[in-house]
């Protein structure tokens, strides 16, 4: 594991806490039957696995193996993805090394993750080109892991209004000129997210520039006014990041950038789903409004995640965790601690079905990311990265790649 500048002290009763953490365990298989398996969509079937492939997916009862796998009519979704993740086990994206973002992977993976985007701060220019080789190095080493894949990478903040820049340093902001989106480091494959504010200097251009290179323009940290808003969706920006969170809200007389992004019937957005960036009730109203089929879950987790209560350095300032809550030396959230499998459970719980979480943990990620012809989705022909959960939404095994991974509840 990377050690790195996040320092942990944690307290429990008098006693330093010693952290567990999940040791996975994969065994190796080119094909495999999982046999009464409840389905996204309501059916209970049977999924053949062949060379890390979905071969087949019938009618319960229909297929058998020598090695079937009874799920007993637990609910297999498809593995989770995490478009937006600072973090975890103590190790922060903006610090780690090959090493340390693959036991981010590991963490991940026991969680129900099979695919993450490590997501980077605003930082030095040299830390953006460590961070990208950490992360060309991670995704080249870990085909054969049992970790999350890394699917790419994800710039948040670095054009933001300084205004808005929640728990990111703004000192680290940049306008745009025309040139700045070239000179940024980027891993020779995967997906490429960048979240800005359209309105400062340069910021439609940059919207146009970003979807002319193939980049995923989403839109976060920003008190944009309607006008600029649709000169940039126009343009090619069409998400929105961590919405409601570090952007202007909604008055009856004044849209801002959360009312316009729910009244534009094109506009996706990502959420967070922890009970502590957005009441519940908002949640609720917000991912309903948008309907599942144009919302994200995002964990926005950062490196204390997975270590409990305390007190850690994050990016330069002292927080605190305390439950689901992290809170920055101003008293604002400083990024989240909860896991896609925490994000997941919290809208179960809020009455969304099993078919609308899978679109919002797994399709729609995909689907922003363009590799939803390859995952996230339980179809014959795309990859065997599934999650079957058992009756208390808890993990029982995962899959990834059509290899059975154990995760945190052997």
């Amino acid at each position: 594991m990377l050690s790195c500048s996040l320092r942990t002290r944690v307290v429990s009763e008098g006693a330093t806490r010693e952290f567990f953490f999940v040791r996975l365990q994969i065994f190796e298989m080119s094909k495999a039957v999982l046999n009464n398996a409840f389905l996204p969509s309501g059916n209970l079937a049977d999924i053949a696995i062949d060379q890390g492939r979905i071969a087949a997916i019938q009618k319960a009862g229909s297929l058998a193996a020598d090695s079937g796998i009874d799920c007993r009519r637990r609910c297999v979704l498809p593995g989770f993805i995490d478009i937006h993740n600072h973090g975890a086990k103590g190790i922060d994206v903006n610090e780690a090394d090959a090493d340390g973002l693959l036991e981010i992977g590991r963490f991940l993976l026991s969680n129900g993750v099979c695919g993450w985007v490590p997501t980077i701060v605003p930082d030095e220019d040299t830390a953006y080109c460590r961070v990208i080789s950490a992360v060309e190095k991670a995704m080249e080493i870990s085909a054969t892991m049992p970790v999350a894949r890394i699917l790419g990478v994800h710039y948040e903040g670095i054009f933001a209004n300084k205004n808005m820049c929640g728990a990111l340093q703004p000192e680290y902001f940049r306008t745009y000129s025309g040139t700045e989106l070239e000179s940024l480091p980027v891993p020779a494959s995967g997906g490429r997210i960048m979240t800005f504010a359209p309105e400062i200097s340069g910021g439609v251009d940059l919207a146009t520039d970003l979807s002319r290179s193939g980049w995923i323009g989403a839109i976060g940290h920003t008190d944009s006014n309607p006008e600029t808003l649709e000169r940039a969706f126009s343009a090619g920006a069409r998400h929105f990041t961590h919405f409601f969170n570090a952007m202007s809200g909604i008055h009856h007389r004044k849209i801002g950038v959360a009312g316009w992004a729910l009244t534009e019937p094109l506009a996706t957005i990502d959420i967070i789903a922890d009970g502590v960036h957005i009441a519940k009730r908002l949640l609720d109203f917000a991912i309903r409004s948008k309907t599942p089929e144009h919302t994200l879950l995002i964990s926005d987790s950062v490196a204390p995640t997975g270590l409990g209560d305390g007190a850690f350095t994050l990016w330069g300032d002292e927080i605190n965790v305390e439950g689901r809550r992290t809170l920055g030396p101003n008293g604002g959230i400083a990024g989240s601690v909860i896991t896609m499998l925490d994000a997941a459970r919290s809208v179960y719980e809020l009455g969304f079905n099993l078919q609308e979480i899978a679109f919002m943990s797994a399709r729609n990620p995909a689907r922003l990311l363009g590799i939803d012809g390859d995952t996230g989705t339980i179809e014959v022909g795309k990859r065997a990265d599934l999650v079957v959960l058992g009756p208390d939404f808890q993990i029982d095994m995962v899959f990834i790649g059509g290899q059975i991974v154990g995760g945190p509840h052997d």
